[in-house]
This record gives structure tokens, C-alpha cells and sequence, in this order.
């Protein structure tokens, strides 16, 4: 329920320099709001000559019309806000989820499979028995990939997920039924997510590195690739990350020598 409260003007007086007001209160239910409404006009009615004028019910007529098309352009505005809502909702694409690598770190598609570690990918595309190297399409550039035969459809065809070095990737035809694509990548710190932009994508914290191969690395990269190794773990784990580690020691190491400093509202970067 609610409690209105104002003041009348005699209408009489109202130009008046000794015009008085009155005060008005009253409770309205809003399951019944017509008693309010008769509340009001029985006040106005007794002080004020406003329902003795032959123009009152085309006031009043008036004004109900104003705040009918108020609330319902008001409604409609509401409604209108709300379906826009509900569309943007619906349009706003969802992230789409990620799959488990298979054993090489890749994904096995229906037509084609790929593979990869920190340095290469390696695509795999079935073909038919007897297939010579002639008939055979794989067009590598920096960063798109066209694989398939020809005079068909191309079996793989897109924009690569990330860039290789063309001159650094080979193909061959494995027992006349397989073409084999090795490409060299660009950033051999990373993992691809998808072979191809666009595509289904790996969920990458699961990819493992070949730990056979870690000792062939230089030794930058195989620092980097055991740090990324540490990490995964850790985040698995809910641990924190070697550069979470590095930082709270070093804020340890401050606090020991500046004991009186206050880092209670400092910022933390």
C-alpha cells in the first residue's frame, strides 16, 4: 500500500494573493485503486468548486486519456527493451566447447586427422587405394593449407590456426592410400588449438609434450617448455604458476627489508 500526501489550491483563489492549500492524505490499495481515486475527488469535491463547472468531466476525461497513452507508450518502450534483450541473448554466439587432443596432441576429424608438438603439426589425410603422388593436391603457404585431389573437393582447405614456414614442410604418399604433411612452425612456444581458424578446437592445458624429445631442444626452449609444463601442472592443481611463485617471494623478500613500510593500501601489480 501507499501513503500520498500534497495539498490542494482553491481553484476560486487561486490567483489570489491570500489563496490558502489544504492538505490531502490518503492510503492507496493498490488492489483497489478506484476507492483512492473517489478519496480524492470527494476531497477536491468538498473544498473546491472544480465538480460544479460543466467543463469537469472533460477535464478529467482528458487527463485519464494523457496517462493512459503515457503508460502505454511507456509498456510498449518496456516491452520493445525487453524483446531486443532477449534477441542480443540469442544472437550473442556461445563459446563453443573444447575437446580432449587425441594421442598426438591434435584432434581426429571424419575425413582427416592432425598432430602436433611445440615445433611441428602433422596432418594425416585418408585416400583411396591406388592413389599416385601426381593426383595428389597440398598447397602450404605461411598461413593456409590446401590438402586433396585432383578434380574433387579439396579434403582440407582454410586458413591455418597459427603461421608455419612452408620451405621448412614436406608431404608424402604413405603406401598409395595416405597422404603424411609435416609443417614447421613459426612460434614453437605455443600450442595450436585447431588446425585450421575457425575449426573445432583442443582443449590445450591437456596436451603433453614428448618428454623423449626435450633433451634434442636448445636449451632456451627447453627451459621454456619445462616452465609451461610447471605451470599446466600447478594450475591443475590449484597451485600457483612459477611467475606467481617468483612474485611472492619477492614481496616477502621486501616486507623483510623494509619492516615499517605499510602495503596495506598498496597497489599490487
Amino acid at each position: 500500500m501507499a501513503i500520498l500526501s500534497g495539498y490542494i489550491e482553491d481553484e476560486d483563489n487561486k490567483q489570489s494573493s491570500t489563496s490558502s492549500a489544504l492538505s490531502f492524505n490518503a492510503v492507496l490499495d493498490p488492489s483497489n485503486p478506484l476507492g483512492f481515486l473517489e478519496s480524492a475527488f470527494n476531497f477536491v469535491s468538498e473544498n473546491s468548486d472544480m465538480f460544479n463547472t460543466d467543463s469537469v468531466e472533460k477535464k478529467i476525461s482528458s487527463l485519464v486519456k494523457n496517462i493512459k497513452e503515457r503508460t502505454m507508450k511507456e509498456e510498449a518502450a518496456k516491452k520493445e527493451h525487453e524483446t531486443k534483450e532477449k534477441e542480443e541473448i540469442k544472437e550473442k554466439p556461445k563459446p563453443k566447447p573444447k575437446l580432449n587432443p587425441n594421442k598426438d596432441n591434435g584432434l581426429d576429424m571424419e575425413n582427416h586427422s592432425w598432430g602436433q608438438n611445440l615445433q611441428e603439426v602433422t596432418v594425416t589425410v585418408p585416400v583411396p587405394l591406388g592413389t599416385k603422388s601426381r593426383d595428389v593436391i597440398c598447397d602450404v603457404k605461411k598461413d593456409y593449407l590446401k590438402v586433396g585431389l585432383k578434380g574433387q573437393t579439396p579434403i582440407v582447405d582454410g586458413q591455418l590456426f597459427e603461421t608455419v614456414k612452408p620451405n621448412d614442410s614436406y608431404w608424402s604418399l604413405e603406401d598409395q592410400k595416405v597422404i603424411y604433411l609435416l609443417m614447421t612452425k613459426c612460434d614453437k612456444t605455443s600450442w595450436w588449438k585447431s588446425l585450421l581458424k575457425g575449426g573445432p578446437e583442443i582443449d590445450t592445458q591437456k596436451a603433453e609434450p614428448d618428454k623423449s624429445k626435450l633433451s634434442d631442444l636448445d636449451m632456451e626452449t627447453r627451459s621454456t617448455v619445462e616452465k609451461m609444463m610447471f605451470d599446466q601442472r600447478q594450475k591443475q592443481l590449484g597451485l600457483p604458476t612459477s611467475q606467481e611463485t617468483e612474485n611472492q617471494n619477492m614481496l616477502k623478500k621486501f616486507i623483510a627489508q623494509n619492516p615499517n613500510f605499510d602495503i596495506t593500501n598498496a597497489k599490487m601489480f
